[in-house]
């Protein structure tokens, strides 16, 4: 059966992910020139905002007002061509989950299976739900306020004057077209992260629901073993290939969320208000989606040890048996953790104490506004 399967159609739309049914000359061709036109329209938009900083960004708000989106942009862009370069890798994890010990041998593990896949792609519903609605409000309010005074969405630079009516729009188009491929990218790449922690959490369930079969042979236990052995591997495995994209994904958005907070602080115009909060509260469920899943399988390799002693029928098992189920509770006591370039570590309270750090530093600038003001 297919993993990740509604996340990985989301990726080929966001141009990450080539359909593995494309294999002719043809169709490679005609995909390989919708990605490279979604990634030049992502860096064109960036170095755009780049060159903007550098030549005509004088003060504070004009900082802000291109830097919040030149690093949304970037970020994008850089996963999208990682995605892309570390495909096969990619690929290979994602088919691990169909090969032993990971493949599920009977009925009851392929219901465990399917509701973690239900949970993926709820979850991945959901948060392209919440990235379209803003892309959508954000592409309505540009229209009603910046399009009719011929300016553009973000400011830039841009080598030729864009004055004239065909030059004006195809800038224009261009700037909604980054903005709105960055989005789309982001769900396509944060989902399939979010997705294998996922099924870390699965397979710790499948082997739960394995161990309660020991009773009727060694050889079952000695699978296990090996089982929780791998999944720890495979653990390691998926924190190590996308380490690179969550430590540069949190590192960015919490500049982003200092921009936005100050820009939200400063904003005068209701409708520009109201895009700033709806972009601002994407990048918090951005980490918070990284942060709740990485709390899962923290929180469901602890609860693994306890499930053992709790649903098992320790009394009719052998002496060797209760070793074996012993060396597995020793090892389940240190949980599975991910972490945001080995640094931070992608929990719950990793979110509340960014989150705290935020409110902390809108707060003070409100205070030295206020007092400026004054």
């Amino acid at each position: 059966m297919g993993v990740l399967k509604f996340t990985l159609q989301v990726c080929t739309f966001a141009g990450c992910w080539q359909p593995n049914s494309w294999t002719s000359l043809f169709k490679h061709l005609i995909y390989k020139t919708y990605a490279m036109f979604l990634l030049s329209a992502l860096f064109i938009f960036s170095i755009s905002q780049f060159m903007n900083i550098i030549i005509n960004v004088e003060n504070s708000d004009e900082f802000t007002d291109s830097l919040y989106m030149m690093l949304t942009v970037s970020v994008a862009g850089y996963k999208q061509f990682y995605v892309w370069i570390k495909r096969k890798n990619v690929m290979m994890i994602i088919n691990i989950l169909n090969k032993k010990p990971f493949a599920v041998r009977e009925s009851h593990e392929l219901m465990i299976r399917q509701k973690f896949d239900r949970i993926a792609q709820n979850n991945t519903l959901r948060y392209l739900s919440l990235i379209t609605v803003t892309v959508i409000i954000v592409v309505v309010t540009s229209v009603f306020t910046v399009f009719t005074n011929r300016n553009l969405t973000y400011k830039a630079w841009v080598p030729f004057n864009y004055s004239y009516p065909a030059l004006y729009v195809l800038v224009y188009t261009h700037q909604l077209i980054g903005m709105g491929t960055s989005g789309f990218v982001n769900v396509a790449c944060d989902s399939i992260i979010c997705g294998l922690l996922l099924h870390i959490c699965c397979q710790l369930e499948i082997l739960e629901y394995r161990l309660t079969k020991v009773v009727h042979g060694e050889d079952i236990l000695r699978d296990c073993i090996c089982h929780h052995n791998r999944i720890f591997e495979y653990a390691y495995m998926v924190n190590n290939m996308f380490t690179k994209i969550i430590g540069i994904q949190f590192s960015a958005s919490m500049l982003v969320i200092c921009s936005n907070l100050y820009r939200i602080a400063m904003a005068k115009d209701s409708v520009i208000f109201i895009s700033l909060v709806m972009y601002t509260g994407c990048i918090l469920a951005q980490i918070f989606i990284y942060c709740w899943f990485g709390n899962e399988v923290r929180v469901k390799s602890l609860q693994f040890m306890n499930n053992i002693y709790y649903d098992i029928e320790w009394s009719v098992l052998s002496n060797s048996n209760k070793k074996g189920l012993l060396i597995i509770m020793k090892r389940a006591m240190i949980p599975i953790e991910f972490s945001s370039a080995y640094i931070i570590t992608m929990n719950l309270d990793s979110f509340v104490a960014v989150s705290i750090k935020q409110l902390r530093s809108i707060l003070l600038l409100n205070i030295i506004i206020n007092k400026n003001q004054s």
